[in-house]
């Protein structure tokens, strides 16, 4: 966990539903809790779940964003949210993985970056996190107010 790079501006970056849906990242209104994953990634997955259920507790407050680096896309990703069950949490895709580049040079997953609601940033967690730990909810809504 590190607030070594807050302020810096949420990636005015477009990912993809597997519909074709478009999501611009950088015109978000209100605090953005943004989760890079991918389906080949143990922590990711373990993740998933925890997020879906962390979406829920923060509706209204924090958005919560997965944005999948798997460069295959929906063809892995939507079989995955099939499988999980996943209810809050939308399919979001990077194939070209451009988040990954602009913030994991190095590749590490996942990566959760929590911004606020003028869109810079507040806190990054690199690696897997209980974010279905009662101290997860805390932490965001402590790192925002701190603002």
């Amino acid at each position: 966990m590190t607030r070594q790079f807050a302020g810096t501006p949420i990636p005015a970056i477009a990912v993809v539903d597997p519909a074709g849906k478009s999501l611009d990242l950088g015109a978000q209104d209100g605090p953005v809790l943004l989760n890079l994953w991918a389906t080949w990634c143990a922590p990711c997955v373990k993740e998933m779940p925890q997020l879906d259920a962390l979406a829920a507790e923060l509706d209204g407050e924090v958005r919560v964003i997965t944005v999948s680096q798997d460069l295959r896309g929906a063809e892995v990703v939507t079989p995955f949210f099939a499988r999980t069950g996943l209810t809050r949490l939308e399919p979001w895709l990077d194939p070209e993985t451009a988040l990954s580049a602009q913030f994991t040079p190095e590749g590490a997953l996942p990566l959760t970056i929590l911004f606020d609601a003028s869109g810079k940033e507040v806190l990054r967690v690199a690696g897997g996190y209980e974010w279905d730990s009662p101290e997860a909810a805390a932490l965001i809504r402590e790192s925002l107010a701190a603002k």
